[in-house]
């Protein structure tokens, strides 16, 4: 296993254990073999940063800004930068039902996309069926509808689950829809323990900003806790749990508290680990984060930054985590939806370019570029394959996969993300002290004692509201501006043609349920719930199995997911004013 670099003093000798790395990486062929040159022809070097010992040694930042792929990982998780493996192209897609949506997954992967990640519809982020009467015009709208198992099933026909990594973007429902996934796999012949991919999962987040949870905190970190157990031990490669930070900035937080949140968010699913006796360095490998890139193009650069450091000391100093992998953090990155506007939507193209620049200028480890037209609609096919294109010209064209963390060492760059650290350092001491702090005895642990009460007092919320109000206070007067919207609003462009999708879309979802629900074994499908519910019911063991059960035997989602409403109930979140 590989061992904890930080161990060394990166002002000693930094750069001669950086090129060794690097040199044994090479040797090994985890270097691509291209063109590592500028468009004139000249030759740059891997990485750049004080040309000798003396100058590193008098550098008092480098202990901060290390070396990539060395403690604290402030450059990047590895020696290799983009030239060992570029990031994942995965892009974002799902509408209608699971064979549309297939279709549009092949075409994403016959245009060189390296992963793909599953919108769902309100239905289903929710743990509803089709024909529930709370889906009715909903169905197949803000992603695709899934059921059972073999809707899963038809979504991945023709891709070969063992051989693309796949994310799944939902929360409240995650693992009875993860066990479906499993299922589909299964019927392909992929064993388990070849799947490779993401499951969302994060329900603080939901609390705190998306608002798409099922039941109350407590019985959702059940379930996450089971599902980290399971995959430990069942489904190894698959990363159960991707904390997101998109959604809480897309609400209207700032970057700081972006950071902050999720990091701390983070720290509450190690200590749920912990808690359930799991080694640290067993199970933080399987946690990656999902942030935002917005517009401000240094200040998400800093960001992305200063996360990989904030983690990796809290990792090993907090969490006793002494392995580099438990200590890394790797994201997923989409460019902000939020800063996509109705009006002028070409302008659309330029700001998903110059998000997804500082994304990889931030070293994401995968991806997701916006189309122009999600503002108003699902993405066209003409619309993805933009954004996918978006991706592939930074990549082919622009240099930016040459050398690692080309930006480390400017001046602006370093102190916005010393600042931004520096914020986010007092939300984690507040969000502690929300919680009775260090000296009290918790459940699980502080940070999670801290992280519910936030939630029920309804603070996260209220801060991430204060923000957007101000900046939007700010953009009313004309101080802060939006091309388009609040200056140069004269255009010559028409009307987008947008993606609709069909009201037969939900009819003909509702049929095929109806047919499937009849040709199943009823009674298996009776005994797997009962089961469930059985399960559900104890205080321990473990719930993944018997709900794996359940998918096997074709339970739909909504079924699966009412034995728990009924068993753990439902939550609505306090009102605050």
């Amino acid at each position: 296993m590989t061992q904890n670099p930080g161990a060394h003093d990166p002002a000693d000798g930094g750069r001669a254990r950086w090129r060794a790395a690097y040199d044994a990486a090479a040797a090994a062929g985890r270097v691509r073999d291209d063109d590592f040159t500028t468009l004139s022809g000249v030759e740059v070097d891997p990485v750049y940063g004080p040309p000798d010992e003396r100058a590193e040694a008098a550098d008092p930042r480098m202990e901060r800004i290390g070396w990539p792929g060395e403690f604290p990982y402030t450059r990047g998780l590895y020696p290799t930068g983009y030239r060992g493996r570029e990031w994942t192209i995965r892009q974002f897609a799902g509408f209608g039902n699971a064979a549309q949506t297939n279709e549009r997954y092949r075409m994403i992967l016959d245009n060189g996309g390296g992963g793909l990640s599953v919108a769902f519809d309100m239905p289903t982020l929710m743990g509803r069926d089709s024909d529930d009467a709370l889906s009715l015009g909903e169905v197949g709208h803000c992603g695709v509808a899934i059921d059972s198992a073999a809707d899963m099933e038809a979504l991945f026909a023709d891709i070969d689950l063992g051989a693309v990594t796949t994310s799944m973007t939902i929360s409240g429902p995650a693992v009875p829809i993860f066990c479906m996934y499993l299922v589909a796999a299964e019927r392909q012949g992929v064993p388990l323990s070849q799947l490779n991919g993401t499951l969302q999962t994060d329900i603080y987040k939901e609390y705190i900003a998306q608002k798409e949870w099922l039941f109350g905190p407590e019985p959702h970190l059940r379930l996450i806790g089971d599902l980290m157990e399971f995959c430990l031990t069942e489904v190894p490669a698959y990363k159960p749990l991707s904390v997101s930070g998109y959604h809480i900035r897309e609400a209207g937080s700032t970057a700081a508290q972006e950071l902050a949140f999720t990091l701390a968010d983070g720290f509450g699913y190690v200590e749920l680990g912990l808690s359930r006796g799991l080694a640290v360095d067993d199970f933080a490998p399987g946690l990656s984060f999902f942030f935002d890139a917005h517009i401000d193009f240094f200040e998400e650069i800093a960001k992305f930054r200063a996360a990989r450091r904030i983690w990796a000391r809290w990792l090993r100093d907090r969490y006793g985590a002494t392995t580099a992998r438990a200590q890394w953090l790797r994201f997923h990155t989409q460019t902000a939806g939020v800063s996509l506007t109705a009006q002028q939507p070409y302008n659309n193209v330029v700001r998903t370019a110059v998000e997804a620049m500082a994304a990889v200028l931030g070293g994401t480890n995968s991806l997701h570029t916006n189309a122009l037209d999600e503002t108003l609609a699902l993405p066209t096919e003409s619309s993805a394959e933009i954004a996918l294109r978006t991706q592939q010209v930074l990549a082919v064209e622009t240099g930016v996969t040459n050398v690692a963390d080309p930006l480390g060492g400017s001046w602006y760059v370093e102190a916005l993300t010393d600042e931004l650290e520096a914020e986010a350092e007092r939300i984690f001491t507040q969000i502690i002290d929300l919680g009775g702090g260090e000296d009290l005895q918790h459940a699980i642990g502080p940070v999670t004692s801290g992280l519910l009460r936030g939630i029920e007092d309804g603070w996260f919320t209220s801060l991430i509201a204060d923000s957007a109000f101000t900046y939007q206070t700010a953009l009313e007067k004309g101080d802060k501006r939006i091309v388009g919207v609040n200056t140069h609003t004269g255009t010559a462009s028409g009307e987008l043609e947008i993606l609709r999708v069909s009201h037969e879309v939900e009819l003909e979802q509702r049929t095929v349920l109806a047919t499937r629900r009849a040709a199943r074994d009823d009674a298996l499908v009776r005994r797997t719930l009962d089961d469930l519910r059985t399960a559900a019911q104890a205080t321990t063991g473990n719930l993944v199995p018997p709900m794996l059960a359940a998918a096997r035997a074709e339970a739909t989602l909504g079924e699966i997911c009412d034995v728990l409403r009924d068993e753990w109930g439902t939550y609505t979140e306090t009102a605050r004013f």
